[in-house]
């Protein structure tokens, strides 16, 4: 009487484990594919900031000068596209480079608008920016006095 339910057990552990090596083969199909997907997004933003860099390097060009704000959107360009090549790299999104980018671009908007900025508004966007500077001063200190495994 033992026979069948020796059966049935050995018939159970065959379905598990092809469960298992199906559910691995999953798991590595999705991984491939999440990898394929994070390395298109990637040329595609990358691709994206330099034909907008470029873009407005021509019309500076075609201007005949670069102003201020101009400077300070190739900058933010140049951010952006180092943030890419060091996600490419590292497969890590420095956050500090969206700091960066912000910062930048709350003193872009300062440059662009200032003669006609009311000074409450004056005062948010600089208190703004001196928040978003500290941010970038605790994610240094933090990363000094808490280091990880991965960090370069």
């Amino acid at each position: 009487m033992g026979e069948p339910q020796d059966l049935a057990d050995k018939f159970i552990s065959q379905i598990e484990k092809v469960g298992t090596r199906v559910g691995n083969l999953g798991e590595k199909i999705g991984n491939q594919l999440v990898s394929g997907f994070d390395l298109v997004a990637l040329f595609v933003i990358g691709g994206t900031v330099v034909w907008s860099a470029v873009y407005a390097y021509i019309g500076m060009i075609e201007q005949g000068y670069a102003s201020i704000k101009d400077i300070l959107l190739l900058f933010i360009y140049l951010e952006l596209g180092a943030m890419v090549g060091i996600h490419f790299k590292t497969h890590r999104l420095p956050v500090e480079f969206l700091l960066y980018v912000a910062i930048t671009a709350l003193t872009r908007v300062l440059v662009l608008d200032l003669k006609a900025m009311p000074d409450q508004r004056i005062l948010v966007i600089s208190g703004a920016i001196v928040v978003i500077a500290l941010a970038v001063l605790v994610l240094h200190v933090g990363r000094s006095k808490f280091p990880t495994d991965e960090s370069p």
